[in-house]
């Protein structure tokens, strides 16, 4: 008997993780806040000095300053986001900006490490109150991006409940359940087990991060579905290194790309078609590549819906560590995906 599997508590969480506003740890938002308080610092100083040498050596001292001082803040930061994430809103303020003035201190200790000239608390408090400031500013953008990324979330999560499981999908599974219970009873109890497990991933908190190695096994459970409908016409070839199991991807990544493939690839073809799945880890990244044969066009033509969600959500949750490729060519369409491991 097939056993119950009612929704899980945290299919019904929040969609908005407040501990992603104070997520600095990815590779593109230090560099682009680097890049930033750089660009600002050179102007500033560019406005102050006409002397281009005098502009140079205090453009290298300001560097030491502003950019041991950013980083030092954006590691704090990202150590202790889940924290900062429960604080109220107003002491969320006044702990960072506390931290930007400590930090824009500490900077200048450090680059005046070797110096016996004292200074002046003037100067002292002018570094407090530009690292505030500096703080807050970053702060304000770091919640702004958050809100912009809302209805970019939401989007993709109506997308997953609409195109992930599609109600041709279910139909033609159970279809194939009711064919197989009295020829196969075991065989239909396994396809229904995998079809439960399918709309548990599915409905899941589509926030989170899974295993690569969960993603391979859906795909392979779907696909075991697919199976019963094409038979020989569906020829899957897998190529799987278990070194990629670990990387974090985000949840429904590998299953509606083999889908795709199915439907595209297999499904309007009288002679079925070939999926070639190939997982690889590549030093500190790991590459996806999902390739499916060409020959009749789809009954139905797709939206493009599928891959470009599996874009998006792969932008939201690695940013430009994260690469994603499309090869239509004219025997074959390929999907290549790179994400870090």
């Amino acid at each position: 008997m097939l056993p119950a599997s009612p929704l899980d508590d945290d299919a019904a969480a929040p969609l908005f993780d407040p501990v992603r506003v104070f997520d600095v740890c990815h590779v593109g938002l230090v560099l682009r806040a680097v890049l930033a308080l750089h660009g600002i610092l050179a102007l500033s100083l560019a406005l102050a000095v006409r002397d281009a040498g005098t502009w140079m050596m205090a453009m290298a001292s300001g560097t030491v300053v502003t950019m041991s001082a950013l980083l030092l803040w954006l590691l704090l930061v990202c150590a202790a986001r889940r924290g900062l994430a429960r604080l109220p809103e107003s002491l969320q303020w006044t702990l960072l900006m506390a931290l930007g003035a400590a930090c824009a201190l500490g900077g200048w200790a450090l680059l005046n490490l070797a110096s016996e000239d004292p200074t002046s608390a003037f100067r002292w408090t002018t570094l407090a109150l530009a690292g505030a400031a500096t703080a807050a500013v970053l702060l304000a953008w770091l919640k702004q991006r958050e809100r912009m990324q809302r209805p970019a979330d939401a989007m993709a999560q109506l997308v997953e409940l609409q195109s992930r499981i599609r109600p041709h999908f279910l139909f033609n599974t159970l279809n194939s359940a009711i064919a197989l219970v009295q020829i196969d009873p075991q065989r239909a109890e396994g396809v229904l087990e995998d079809l439960s497990e399918l709309f548990r991933v599915a409905l899941a908190d589509a926030s989170a991060a899974v295993p690569l190695a969960e993603e391979v096994e859906l795909a392979r459970r779907y696909l075991d579905i697919e199976q019963i409908r094409f038979a020989e016409r569906l020829r899957v070839r897998w190529s799987v290194d278990p070194a990629a199991g670990q990387a974090k991807v985000p949840p429904l990544l590998l299953q509606p790309l083999v889908e795709n493939a199915v439907r595209h690839g297999v499904e309007p073809n009288d002679e079925g078609g070939d999926i070639d799945i190939a997982i690889e880890r590549q030093g500190s990244e790991v590459e996806i590549r999902v390739v499916n044969s060409v020959g009749q066009p789809a009954r139905k033509t797709g939206h493009g819906l599928a891959l470009r969600n599996v874009r998006q959500r792969l932008r939201l949750m690695h940013d430009v560590a994260a690469r994603f490729e499309l090869s239509p060519e004219p025997q074959r369409f390929s999907v290549r995906i790179v994400v870090p491991r």
